[in-house]
């Protein structure tokens, strides 16, 4: 016989935040959760992690994985992350940042943060120079042949970037771009191992990029810190010598998430 003075989980978590916890909990583990997942974590009852998965879904804060069991964050919430991180005091800081590090290095600087189909600018700075790449905010690029968008194929679990390289379509951009599996997942090992990704001329012809990681405190990243320039001005090389710039800034970055 149940102990009813023992009260469950259902009934001592408030109902309008029981919704509330499930998506912050999709939002903290980073990949697809299943619902047996949450009910082990926040020790609601099965059913109404199921109402309530369900109703998430409809309103598109969640949205099912391939293998149709599990959740990850559907549009509406990925756009409450992206306004969230674009809120006026946070983007004030963030815009000294990222200045700070473009006015130092004398080129353009981006901050890209991942969707479903690429990344994504959040910020940038342009640079002083009459000759510019015009990339503006708002603009989607994609994974495989960017930096910022390599950085972060760099930092998924070998399962999930296998499923991307098999099921993705790896278009070339310019005669540069990788577009073999084998090649991108050497690649995502020299990237993993160094810290840092480059795109030489492969997502634009006359254009290069180097990306380093903004990570949370858990070590995940959440965006990226990147410069690109003209080759008449910068071949990769010269790129590469920005490298403490650029980990410094992003360290700096990384700090305004959590400070």
């Amino acid at each position: 016989m149940a102990n009813l003075d023992v009260p469950d989980k259902d009934s001592q978590i408030p109902t309008n935040l029981r919704l509330l916890l499930i998506l912050e909990e999709v939002a903290r583990r980073g990949v697809a959760v299943r619902p047996s997942d949450l009910i082990e974590t926040l020790g609601l009852a099965k059913p109404t992690i199921h109402r309530l998965l369900q109703t998430a879904e409809t309103e598109g804060f969640l949205q099912r994985d391939l293998d149709g069991r599990s959740f990850g964050p559907g549009p509406r919430l990925r756009q409450l992350s992206v306004n969230t991180v674009s809120s006026e005091h946070l983007r004030t800081a963030r815009l000294r940042i990222l200045r700070s590090v473009a006015d130092e290095i004398g080129e353009t600087c981006n901050l890209a943060i991942p969707d479903r189909e690429g990344m994504i600018y959040l910020d940038r700075v342009e640079t002083k120079w009459p000759l510019r790449i015009q990339l503006p905010v708002g603009t989607q690029v994609p994974f495989h042949c960017t930096a910022s968008g390599k950085m972060y194929l760099s930092t998924l679990r070998q399962q999930v970037l296998d499923g991307y390289l098999a099921a993705g379509r790896l278009d070339a951009q310019t005669q540069h771009t990788l577009t073999e599996p084998k090649a991108l997942r050497a690649e995502m090992n020299r990237i993993s191992v160094s810290g840092y990704s480059t795109d030489d001329e492969e997502f634009m012809s006359g254009m290069t990029a180097v990306a380093v990681p903004i990570q949370d405190e858990t070590g995940r990243l959440v965006a990226t810190l990147s410069v690109h320039a003209p080759t008449q001005r910068h071949k990769l090389q010269g790129l590469l010598e920005f490298l403490p710039l650029l980990n410094g800034g992003a360290e700096k970055l990384s700090k305004l998430l959590y400070s």
